[in-house]
This record gives C-alpha cells, sequence and structure tokens, in this order.
C-alpha cells in the first residue's frame, strides 16, 4: 500500500510540475478539454432533437442501437430516468427504467417481422437480474401469438407498433404544445409594448 501512494504521490508532483512549468500550455489543455466536452454535449443534444422529431417511418429505417436511443428519449419526454445497459452482455434488458420508486427492464426490438418468443424469454431473465418490478418488451412491429402467450403468464408487457406511435404522437404533441406556448408568450409580449 505504502508503495502504491508513494507512486501516486511522485504521479501528482510530476503533473503539478508539468502544469506550474509551462502555464501556457497547461492553459491551453484546460481550454481544449473544456471545448471538446461542449463539442460532445451539443452533439449529444443535437442528436436527441432529431431523434425526438423523428416518425414512425423514421424508425423503421433505424439499426438497433438507434432505436434503443429513440426509447431513451421517449422515455425520459415520459418522466422517467433511463439507464442504458451495455451493448453486450445486457442480461436481455436494453434500457432499465426508473419512476416514482419502480423499475422496469425493457427490451427494445426494431423488427420488421413480428416478435417471437426469444424477446420475452430475455427480458423475463433480465427482470430479476436487474431487481425490476415489470418487464416490458418494446417493438415498431407486432408480436406472434406464442410470445403474447408467453408474456401473459409471465407478466410482461408488450408494447407493439399502435401503443409506439401513440406514445410518438404524445411526445411530439407535447413537443409541439410547448412551442405554441413559447410563441405566444412572445407574440404576447410584442402586443404588450406595441399597447405602451
Amino acid at each position: 500500500m505504502e508503495e502504491f501512494l508513494s507512486g501516486f504521490q511522485l504521479g501528482l508532483e510530476l503533473m503539478w510540475s508539468i502544469a506550474t512549468a509551462e502555464p501556457q500550455l497547461t492553459g491551453f489543455l484546460i481550454i481544449f478539454g473544456l471545448g471538446a466536452f461542449l463539442l460532445a454535449l451539443i452533439t449529444n443534444i443535437l442528436k436527441d432533437r432529431k431523434l425526438r422529431r423523428s416518425g414512425m417511418l423514421q424508425v423503421d429505417q433505424m439499426k438497433g442501437k438507434e432505436f434503443e436511443d429513440y426509447l431513451r428519449v421517449l422515455f425520459l419526454e415520459q418522466g422517467y430516468q433511463v439507464q442504458m445497459t451495455p451493448t453486450t452482455g445486457d442480461y436481455g434488458a436494453d434500457l432499465i427504467l426508473s419512476k416514482s420508486g419502480q423499475r422496469i427492464a425493457v427490451q427494445a426490438k426494431r423488427y420488421k417481422k413480428n416478435v417471437g418468443l426469444k424477446a420475452v424469454q430475455e427480458v423475463s431473465t433480465a427482470k430479476l437480474h436487474y431487481k425490476a418490478d415489470e418487464c416490458w418488451v418494446v417493438t415498431n412491429s407486432g408480436y406472434t401469438e406464442p410470445a403474447k402467450n408467453l408474456a401473459a403468464s409471465n407478466g410482461v408487457k408488450l408494447v407493439d407498433r399502435v401503443i409506439l406511435m401513440k406514445w410518438m404522437l404524445e411526445m411530439n404533441k407535447d413537443a409541439a404544445t410547448s412551442k405554441v406556448t413559447a410563441a405566444s408568450k412572445v407574440k404576447g409580449e410584442i402586443t404588450t409594448k406595441e399597447k405602451l
């Protein structure tokens, strides 16, 4: 342990000597780091805005990971806290939702055909692994009869194309309503100023 602390202290002293020896380099590195952080933040904001405006035609063209990102944005709009699971080794869930003390494991399936048994089986095991209260499979398509039967007997909520479209319309309606409200406020301020 002493060797680790000694090495760590030596590393800190080396970093401090470099930072104080070349203040211009230190300033440049700080500015570069902040710039990279801001660029990443702006890129994520723009990506989320693009996803939020996606319709079902765009969803039907998405890759699996992009569909998961779309669902992340959709569930955030619904007031959930969203945790993305690793791309590989996800134990059957792509997203973990939290709201009002409830945890929900979500399996996302962007398919052209109906979703089968495997997705229901995977999310059922994910429910136990992630200690979730509920588990859902969300798709842009439909489900096979065996998948519906297994979901019913295992308490898995199936979200199909119709429900997904309803959620999408609600999200876009809320976004449009907030834009109209903001525009009305600006228009109201202009009208008030004209009266003065």
